[in-house]
């Protein structure tokens, strides 16, 4: 705020850190108020990976700093009126989004997770911030060191009209210690170097690094929810967790595995169906809800054709699942029956891809993986939460 009031901004203003470390929350105070002074005449917008991320990370916050009277949206239209300032919404999911805002011109932009956004939806973004004192603001959770953001722009700061702060847990005096300590705890690996340290690294050995703890025998009582997570195949393996909540822990109670290729028999969908619906049975009579890998669309359509109670097509976001299955894991929020052997082996296999550019996980024997990873980011496991004050 003090660099704002200084006219010091950059044309690229980059917020990057931990979690929970307040950067969000001061770039939404930031922008509302560097938005009040600049022209009303003038085009704006604020983008994310997607509208609902948008509106989730950004516009409902925003309406809470500064109140209704000040800043109304409607995500349908894709655009909003900040102290009478005309904003445009866009969600940039690929790098086709680009395309998206050719033609405009703006004044300023606001995009949250940067390192989300496709690399060419950025480039254009740039070009169209043409206006006179037209700057972006932008915030981040650090990625690889090879990302296009790091390399091409955070590195070369001194060279570019960049400005890049960096936030620490430590910087938002305002949380809890316990929550802090907690915090600390529930992330390991890559993203505690990332999320909790604010480090640019790599991804690299286990992905699940302490999954031992995760390994318990469900209790013995009846569990008060049930569900089932799938990850689909014809000749690679077909993989079921059946998901038990006990007060209010999910245990992976049993599991169905089926592998084509291994077994030389070729099951259909409506044997799928058919092997889901016993296997079920086994525990309970009652309808369950059920997230499925979202290329089976005949499976998917199949099942709710018959007995199962809901059936959606799971979340497949690798990156973000698997973060959240880590952190899920830390916090005790799901266990997993050691009696599923095929889920212990894959498990204790399961690595990141250190030969490849993206990253990514080595896409071998990981079935089990996709599975539990579909039903904790479909479900919104490990989804934080969070309270925004208003500002005034």
């Amino acid at each position: 705020m003090r660099i704002w009031q200084k006219n010091q901004l950059k044309r690229i203003n980059i917020l990057e850190g931990s979690v929970s470390s307040g950067k969000t929350w001061i770039s939404l105070v930031l922008w509302a108020f560097w938005v009040r002074t600049m022209p009303e005449d003038s085009l704006y917008m604020m983008c994310a990976k997607s509208l609902t991320a948008l509106k989730r990370n950004c516009l409902l916050p925003l309406v809470e700093l500064v109140g209704e009277g000040n800043f109304s949206f409607s995500i349908p239209r894709k655009e909003g009126v900040l102290f009478g300032r005309r904003i445009l919404f866009e969600g940039a999911n690929d790098s086709r989004a680009e395309s998206k805002i050719r033609g405009l011109t703006l004044q300023g932009a606001y995009c949250d997770e940067l390192t989300q956004l496709p690399r060419d939806f950025f480039t254009m973004l740039l070009s169209r911030n043409r206006k006179k004192q037209a700057v972006i603001f932008a915030t981040t959770n650090p990625d690889s060191p090879s990302h296009w953001l790091k390399t091409e722009y955070i590195d070369r700061a001194g060279e570019l009209s960049l400005l890049d702060i960096k936030f620490t847990l430590d910087d938002n005096t305002t949380l809890d210690p316990d929550y802090v300590r907690n915090i600390r705890l529930e992330y390991t690996g890559i993203f505690y170097e990332r999320f909790i340290l604010g480090h640019w690294v790599l991804a690299e050995g286990l992905i699940y690094p302490e999954y031992r703890k995760a390994l318990c025998k469900p209790p013995e009582s009846v569990p008060d929810v049930w569900a089932l997570s799938v990850d689909y195949g014809m000749q690679n393996a077909f993989a079921g967790l059946l998901w038990g909540r006990y007060d209010g822990i999910w245990y992976a109670v049993d599991g169905y595995y089926h592998s084509g290729r291994a077994t030389n028999v070729q099951k259909t969908d409506d044997d799928y169906a058919k092997d889901l619906e016993k296997f079920v049975k086994k525990y309970t009579e009652n309808k369950i809800s059920v997230v499925v890998d979202p290329s089976a669309t005949s499976f998917i359509n199949l099942l709710r054709r018959t007995r199962w109670a809901n059936v959606r097509k799971a979340d497949n976001a690798v990156i973000d699942g698997i973060r959240e299955v880590n952190t899920a894991m830390q916090k005790g929020l799901i266990k997993v029956n050691p009696a599923i052997k095929e889920f212990v082996k894959e498990i204790e296999g399961y690595v990141w891809d250190d030969k490849s550019i993206e990253e990514k996980p080595v896409k071998i024997n990981d079935h089990y993986m996709d599975s539990m990873r579909y039903f904790v980011k479909t479900f919104g496991i490990a989804k934080p939460k969070t309270t925004y004050k208003a500002i005034w």
